[in-house]
């Protein structure tokens, strides 16, 4: 009998591993695909352009699609891996609005092989990509992330127009949604994520340990 009960305890654990690994997966996919339409439709300005940014362009969409599709099968990445994808992402989205929109970031990291869940911060950046552009006076987006002694402290604001935003918000939140979830199925106790709304201001901040 109680080896019977110790056999079927490691088969519920194993069911409950698997399916946390098969949520995860699941939530990992369901990254928004429209920053891509958006980048190729750049591209192919920029070939009738004939412009000098079409080959780093190009470059850095294929380390990003190489990243989504290869890397992020692992269960962790480096921070220095997933901070690159991070920063190619904001290029992209810097060649595609140019000086209409102010994007501000910075990026420090103390020890380069820290590892983190892979497409865990990029939810973050993505929302305020959706939100923080369009009809608003001086759009702002500003990026802040630093880790140290096994921390990281992370956080987006952006400004917002509360009337777009009503009508965005139809069909968003399912990105903050997910990357919550993913946070509390791998970091639980060991992290912190604060949203909220100032004026026309919205703000994230999280903080995580690294090391668990």
């Amino acid at each position: 009998m109680i080896s019977d009960r110790i056999s079927e305890e490691k088969r519920v654990l194993q069911r409950e591993q698997e399916n946390m690994r098969t949520e995860l997966s699941f939530l990992r996919s369901q990254i928004s695909p429209h920053f891509i339409f958006n980048v190729l439709n750049n591209i192919v300005a920029l070939v009738r352009l004939k412009s000098n940014e079409l080959e780093p362009t190009v470059m850095k969409l294929s380390g990003l699609m190489q990243y989504m599709l290869y890397e992020t099968d692992e269960e962790k990445v480096s921070i220095k891996t997933e901070t690159e994808y991070l920063q190619a992402y904001i290029d992209l989205q810097k060649q595609r609005f140019g000086k209409k929109v102010n994007i501000e970031t910075h990026i420090q990291i103390e020890n380069e092989f820290d590892e983190i869940e892979p497409m865990l911060l990029i939810p973050f950046i993505e929302n305020a990509f959706k939100h923080g552009v369009g009809m608003i006076e001086n759009p702002q987006i500003f990026v802040d992330l630093k880790t140290e002694d096994g921390k990281l402290t992370f956080s987006v604001r952006n400004k917002f127009n509360p009337e777009e935003n009503e009508v965005k918000d139809e069909a968003s939140g399912i990105g903050l949604v997910n990357v919550s979830r993913r946070l509390n199925l791998i970091y639980g106790d060991n992290h912190q994520l604060i949203i909220d709304k100032n004026g026309n201001w919205f703000n994230v901040s999280l903080t995580l340990k690294l090391t668990i």
